[in-house]
């Protein structure tokens, strides 16, 4: 069964925060992690309560985002979306764990600096 995942997008980074993000990425995911569809939505203003109406609307079952407010958090859960959030990274990056299937909540996914001495 193909899932559907929408991810909150700042430049080609994961946003920081769900409720202040004006683009989102929806992906179609094949059951052997193939992209079936990649789809980027840009909001008119930022709104928490536009973000879970796109979910609904567009039947997503898993969002990825950075911060999250509870009461978003709660209420997508609750409309049983599962919320895989503190994420932060590439896009790109995010969307290979995804589809690996190894993509977990509060995954940082930067190059971690190297020290010079």
């Amino acid at each position: 069964m193909e899932r559907r995942v929408l991810i909150t997008v700042a430049k080609d980074e994961i946003a920081p925060r769900f409720d202040l993000t004006t683009e989102a990425l929806l992906l179609t995911i094949s059951e052997s992690g193939e992209i079936v569809l990649r789809k980027s939505f840009l909001l008119a203003y930022a709104s928490g309560d536009e973000l879970c109406d796109l979910a609904l609307s567009r039947d997503i079952g898993t969002i990825v985002c950075g911060g999250i407010e509870d009461e978003y958090y709660h209420y997508l859960r609750w409309k049983r979306i599962d919320v895989i959030d503190s994420v932060m990274g590439p896009v790109e990056r995010v969307v290979s764990r995804l589809t690996e299937g190894t993509l977990k909540a509060g995954d940082i996914l930067y190059d971690r600096a190297t020290e010079k001495k």
